[in-house]
């Protein structure tokens, strides 16, 4: 006889495995963008800044913060379609002026600084939930099918992986069910950890890009 799951438990199967889906993307994708985000600010701020004398740092520096609201507005994007609750739009200077005024007129936006900002401190947030995030996955796969790579690990001196290192238990299957077990309690958790790290990383976003 075949058993078949319940609709609403398979209804709430799929809901929770989508959602586990783009929170992992989310949080992969985070760190290749934190990682272009960051240059792009902190090269531009200090181009910007170091030719503020010779004139060209006051374009160089409207140029990085128009970049920052883009990139801003990625993230907000972002947020909304991982936790389903849109960002509040914030409200940014309406250009004045023209040539070199405009460009000062853009350098005293709040807004533009704030979304500046989120693009450095994001980066050793996503650094952060990015590293964690693989770990309780990829990591947790990889343990969990520790039995059946293991034998390709070097073994100096006939050592038996972290149980002969830590306690001097000597036994390949002692050694294999360890790790086994260290795949199975990362997956278990997956789930959690991986929702607590979204909610970090759209925290910070929201705390910094939103005006309070």
């Amino acid at each position: 006889m075949i058993e078949t799951m319940p609709a609403g438990a398979a209804v709430k199967y799929q809901g929770t495995s989508s959602r586990f889906g783009r929170e992992l993307a989310y949080l992969l994708s985070g760190l290749p963008v934190g990682v272009v985000a960051f240059t792009v600010a902190v090269t531009g701020f200090s181009l910007g800044v170091g030719g503020l004398v010779a004139v060209f740092g006051v374009p160089v520096l409207a140029g990085t913060l128009a970049a920052a609201r883009g990139f801003a507005r990625g993230e907000r994007a972002r947020v909304a379609a991982v936790t389903g609750r849109a960002m509040p739009e914030p409200s940014y200077r309406e250009p004045r002026g023209t040539g070199l005024a405009r460009w000062w007129h853009a350098l005293g936006d709040p807004q533009a600084w704030r979304d500046w900002t989120h693009m450095v401190v994001a980066l050793p947030v996503r650094l952060l939930t990015f590293s964690f995030a693989i770990t309780w996955t990829l990591g947790g796969l990889g343990e969990l099918c520790y039995g059946l790579w293991s034998w390709s690990l070097p073994r100096d001196g006939g050592e038996e992986g972290i149980l002969d290192l830590a306690f001097g238990i000597d036994s390949t299957v002692a050694d294999i069910a360890f790790n086994t077990g260290v795949g199975v309690l990362l997956l278990a958790t997956a789930v959690p950890m991986v929702r607590g790290l979204t909610a970090l990383q759209a925290g910070v976003a929201r705390g910094v890009l939103v005006r309070a």
